[in-house]
């Protein structure tokens, strides 16, 4: 919990910087401070509060893993994010093939599913019941509450004089750098695993894991601003859809850099390789969704 506080400055940091430079230059659109100048102010509420609500969801998502396990939590938080994501930010705006994003959204479920089951075969498992039932409570939550940072997004860029992806990338950041200070500073006292934190154990961290939770919110940011911007092409539903690779990513530096995988078992690589193919088609198919 304590390096979180990184992570989320780093977050804003990066969608800062990209708000600076590549947000205020060029020779089209709005440059970040004009927009911020002229945007609508319930804009702006918007996305502070899809980035409160995101900063929740992603550590009840990070409490889940640590109590149901990747192959129970993972699935169920995300299947649920993607699903209500993409169907809500399609109702406020319907850019796209309905049936070419709807079967590109159930190619993702399916390699998630997959992901799950390769994790599974390698033994991530291995929870009680009663604690594991409290961990899918806290991956339905997670679910619930990611799903809905994307259409609050998708209201910031279409309402009225909307906010640019840069002035979104910005604010959403902000927003969950402000609900880190009741959200997770409660958190810290009252864990829901594990025991009590204290800001004296984050001050005394070593450098080293300030710098790696600093340098992780600032790849998601750099990802979360880019994932903005081709939203304002695309639409929110088919970017959204695309950005929930996430699990194959994961997968990937699992099986690359941290050799999770070996010496698993060849139905743990199957189900890795059906989960890789997936996703691909997923990908694939929701960019064919996209009719200009």
């Amino acid at each position: 919990m304590q390096v979180y506080w990184d992570y989320i400055l780093g977050v804003v940091l990066a969608g800062v910087v990209f708000a600076f430079t590549l947000g205020s230059t060029g020779s089209a659109g709005e440059p970040f401070l004009a927009n911020l100048a002229a945007a609508d102010r319930s804009n702006i509420g918007f996305a502070l509060v899809a980035g409160a609500i995101f900063n929740i969801a992603n550590v009840l998502l990070v409490a889940a893993l640590d109590i149901a396990g990747l192959s129970i939590a993972f699935p169920i938080a995300i299947g649920i994010a993607v699903v209500e994501g993409v169907l809500v930010s399609y109702a406020l705006q319907p850019k796209g093939s309905v049936l070419f994003l709807s079967a590109g959204v159930a190619l993702a479920l399916l390699a998630v599913i997959f992901n799950a089951q390769a994790y599974r075969a390698i033994g991530t498992a291995g929870h009680d019941g009663s604690r594991r039932n409290r961990g899918i409570a806290i991956s339905i939550i997670s679910g619930l509450l990611m799903g809905i940072f994307a259409p609050l997004v998708t209201r910031a860029l279409t309402h009225g004089h909307a906010l640019t992806p840069y002035s979104v990338s910005v604010f959403f950041g902000i927003g969950a750098l402000l609900c880190c200070f009741l959200f997770n500073t409660y958190l810290m006292r009252r864990p829901i695993e594990g025991a009590p934190v204290t800001f004296g154990e984050y001050r005394r961290a070593d450098a080293r894991n300030h710098i790696l939770g600093l340098v992780g919110g600032v790849a998601w940011g750099c990802g979360g601003c880019l994932n903005f911007i081709a939203a304002g092409f695309v639409g929110v539903p088919i970017s959204y859809a695309i950005g929930q690779s996430a699990p194959m990513i994961a997968a990937a530096w699992g099986v690359f850099v941290w050799q999770e995988f070996r010496g698993a078992s060849s139905r743990a690589w199957r189900m890795l390789a059906m989960m890789t193919a997936c996703y691909i088609a997923a990908i694939v198919v929701i960019a064919l969704a996209y009719r200009g």
